[in-house]
């Protein structure tokens, strides 16, 4: 519409939707959904989470994608060419800015984390959890941790996967490896989570995600599961608007984000129903985020029968999902980059994923050297902050929250109802006007509260 279409671009839906859900399952998917499910209220907080992602985050998703495939280019130069062609305010260049940023960041911590995954998935082929206990389990993690030059290493190899993939270009790279990556992620979830239904603990698991406990149901319920819908279908990092340029126009945006959005939560839910059967079985901490899946679940495989396996089979599903997830966080960038800069894609990839390890250093010294050192502590806030800690409260709490609240404003104010209309093929469709109701008023609210909720309380 604004520009000629992009030569990059995919070869059928069904590799844009592995793409797109590669984005979305991440790494939160897998550690933190189904224990807020469990201290939330059960299905009672699975309901609201259908419910809050229905109406805030799979509008701005449905946004997101939209302006992507009206720019037909990278988030930064999408926006620019939107602006001019609507005759907006530059202000509204902060979505394709504050994405692209945003995205380059969460890559340069999300990178060492996907390296964590990794070396993992090595000691658990090396039957390293054998007889672990929880005090044992929590002191190897520091050490790894600890040991800078050696997260340094795992770091670099994820990057280098990541950079890889990227470098090969959209068809011929990212395509091929989320149509082989995210069926292998489906199968391997699928595989852990029928195991998981032989397991002494399943009855008791399934009793703590899915038991419909209201009166767990709290205010901070309902904003726990706005924030997690709104960070898990992966809206206002730029990944989404780029992966939108890529797509042909006849393509449904709005089946395909309902698809994208769905699948997402299957993932989440399976991983519960996978994870946590381990947790009761063995009588462990269920709790959510790196301690569960780096302290907490080695203790069960280095116990159960068959652990060696087991082990190496979810590591490689966390490995897996993070590494889709970084494809996304680097492409847009490299994108951008190549609009501008006459290079080979391969070596502004390179270049960039180069820049994002060096931006990574933080996050890498904030588990040993700098695990102490509060950056802003001198300014009056978040004093107890590391590195790593401000970078990823900054992203999630501030810019993400941001770049949504102004998108769901561009695309529900700025662009006509008409142009919208065109732009998603959905010209007399009767879920039109309530897509458009939701991204005027219910999901700005939605992201306010988002912010509210993690920033001023």
């Amino acid at each position: 519409m604004t520009t000629p279409f992009a030569p990059r671009h995919w070869s059928s839906r069904f590799a844009f939707l592995m793409a797109a859900i590669g984005s979305a399952v991440g790494l939160g998917n897998i550690w933190r959904f189904p224990y807020l499910a469990g201290e939330n209220g059960g299905g009672a907080f699975i309901v609201i989470y259908a419910i809050t992602t229905m109406a805030i985050a799979l509008p701005i998703l449905i946004s997101e994608i939209m302006l992507g495939r009206m720019g037909r280019q990278s988030p930064i130069n999408a926006m620019r060419a939107l602006i001019a062609e609507h005759r907006a305010a530059r202000i509204w260049m902060l979505i394709g800015w504050g994405g692209t940023l945003g995205a380059f960041v969460v890559l340069s911590y999300y990178s060492v984390i996907g390296g964590w995954a990794l070396k993992y998935v090595e000691l658990a082929l090396t039957g390293a959890f054998a007889g672990e206990t929880n005090v044992a389990a929590a002191e190897h993690f520091s050490a790894f941790v600890s040991d800078r030059h050696s997260v340094w290493i795992w770091q670099t190899l994820f990057l280098g996967i990541t950079v890889g993939i990227v470098a090969a270009g959209v068809t011929s790279g990212i395509e091929r490896a989320v149509v082989m990556l995210m069926p292998l992620l489906f199968v391997l979830l699928a595989g852990m989570a029928v195991y998981a239904t032989t397991m002494p603990g399943f009855g008791d698991a399934m009793w703590f995600m899915f038991a419909f406990k209201l009166e767990e149901v709290k205010p901070d319920t309902i904003l726990a599961a706005i924030g997690q819908g709104f960070f898990s279908v992966s809206v206002a990092l730029g990944a989404m608007m780029t992966y939108g340029a890529y797509l042909d126009k006849d393509v449904s945006i709005g089946r395909s984000a309902v698809v994208i959005a769905v699948a997402d939560t299957v993932v989440a839910l399976l991983a519960g129903i996978a994870i946590f059967p381990l947790v009761f079985t063995y009588g462990l901490e269920p709790s959510s985020g790196p301690g569960l899946t780096f302290i907490t679940l080695p203790i069960a495989f280095g116990t159960i029968g068959g652990g060696i396996v087991i082990g190496a089979i979810f590591f490689l599903l966390l490995s897996v999902a993070a590494i889709t997830s970084a494809i996304s966080l680097l492409e847009p960038v490299v994108a951008w980059v190549e609009e501008g800069v006459r290079l080979p894609r391969a070596a502004l990839a390179v270049i960039v994923g180069a820049l994002a390890w060096v931006a990574g250093i933080g996050t890498v010294l904030s588990f040993n050297l700098w695990a102490e050192y509060y950056p802003l502590a001198p300014l009056g806030f978040m004093e107890k902050k590391t590195v790593f800690d401000v970078l990823d409260f900054t992203t999630s709490n501030i810019v993400m929250p941001a770049v949504g609240f102004l998108m769901s404003l561009f695309a529900g104010w700025v662009l006509t109802r008409e142009t919208v209309e065109e732009a998603l093929g959905a010209r007399g469709r009767r879920w039109l006007p309530l897509w458009r109701f939701s991204l005027r008023y219910v999901a700005p609210l939605g992201v306010v509260s988002i912010f509210v909720a993690n920033v001023l309380m």
